[in-house]
């Protein structure tokens, strides 16, 4: 059955860049295997079976465990995020799964990730973001805080209400195809309104959260102080996943 990224991209879960290789869990073999770009795992701790259109991947709870063990804290929030917000998991499920496994290779990296996991962030962007601001040493955000301005009700993705800053990870999709123009008036005129009631805005895309700077630049640009010293190497850690092209 698919494991890893391989299944976590069946599962409609978050992969980054190209992952090297194709996951495949096999439990009745002694030892993990490597054939050409097929990585072939095993372990004394077995794993429950799940279809998805017909093709068997690990279960979703293995899915998370496995990638929060291996891939950057970062990423592994950003896959937890996604799980739990999108298939109804909470961070317990996830705990125990881990806990009861015999494996303890990354088990404090995999219980980092899950403590800090939250289905209030709507996007990969969002998780990795959310993290970058927590080591740049920012204060912790509310998250997607609404803000009833003129009658009508805003969302933001992080917000400051003591500093009156607001902080939006932009994706681009809803930018593109024939709803382009509209999507842009609509963030014009929702922007506007909340410059207009005080709030100072700062926005980043995917990339400047993952190359850090843009993100802090952002924010510092929005008067945003940080209270703590940047953890350089944890933000260092953001880019680098040897696991993917």
């Amino acid at each position: 059955m698919f494991s890893h990224e391989s299944a976590a991209a069946l599962l409609g879960l978050p992969t980054f860049g190209h992952p090297r290789l194709i996951h495949i869990f096999d439990g009745r073999r002694s030892r993990s295997a490597r054939y050409g770009d097929v990585a072939v795992h095993t372990s004394a701790d077995p794993r429950t079976t799940q279809e998805t259109a017909g093709i068997r991947t690990t279960a979703i709870e293995d899915v998370v465990v496995d990638l929060a063990r291996v891939l950057p804290p970062a990423l592994g929030v950003a896959v937890a995020d996604a799980a739990l917000r999108s298939f109804g998991l909470s961070a317990t499920d996830l705990l125990e799964r881990g806990s009861v496994q015999r494996n303890r290779f990354g088990l404090r990296r995999m219980a980092w990730v899950v403590n800090r996991a939250t289905p209030l962030s709507e996007s990969p962007g969002e998780s990795i973001s959310r993290i970058v601001i927590e080591w740049c040493g920012f204060p912790r955000p509310a998250l997607q805080a609404e803000h009833e301005i003129d009658g009508r009700v805003y969302r933001s993705d992080f917000c400051w209400p003591e500093r009156q800053v607001i902080g939006e990870s932009d994706g681009w999709l809803k930018y593109e195809g024939d709803g382009a123009v509209d999507a842009v008036r609509a963030e014009k005129r929702r922007e506007d309104a909340l410059r207009r009631a005080g709030w100072r805005i700062a926005r980043w895309d995917y990339a400047g959260a993952i190359g850090v700077e843009g993100l802090r630049s952002a924010l510092l640009a929005a008067g945003l102080t940080q209270v703590k010293r940047d953890e350089t190497a944890a933000l260092a850690s953001v880019a680098r996943n040897a696991r993917s092209v």
